[in-house]
């Protein structure tokens, strides 16, 4: 399977990413450019859009870019700063780019943008190889 092939049946499999509306933009091995517009259900009591939604767009780009080799891996640690409110409305772009690659983790930076390429978000994720295939999950 290819990047995209891969990264196309996790989504396909992932309940809460296509709730969040995501699309897979651009995606090639170990990276990728993903999309989510911003929905009322996402905004909370200060109107703003609620940090576990930018948390999560970021999160799902980390998993797309870290798994489309179709070598599986997880989380094991997930760092986010905000830095600027998200709004109703707004369409929220995440990219992933792998930094530091070796045999059992890898570090992705993802910075999550707004429809004016502002920057909302940088997110650092280190994943853990589990030594399995995606598609055999």
């Amino acid at each position: 399977m290819t990047p995209l092939e891969t990264a196309q049946y996790m989504l396909n499999k992932d309940e809460f990413s296509k709730w969040m509306g995501i699309k897979l933009i651009e995606v090639r091995e170990k990276y990728c450019l993903i999309e989510m517009p911003v929905k009322e259900e996402m905004i909370n009591g200060l109107k703003t859009v609620h940090g576990g939604i930018t948390f999560s767009l970021a999160d799902s780009a980390l998993a797309f870019s870290s798994n489309n080799t179709n070598d599986a891996s997880v989380a094991l640690n997930c760092m986010i700063s905000f830095t600027k409110a998200v709004r109703l409305g707004d369409t929220l772009t995440a990219e992933s780019i792998l930094i530091a690659d070796t045999r059992k983790t890898a570090v992705y930076d993802i910075t999550v943008t707004n429809q004016h390429k502002v920057m909302v978000a940088t997110f650092r994720g280190t994943v853990y190889k589990i030594d399995k295939k995606v598609t055999d999950l």
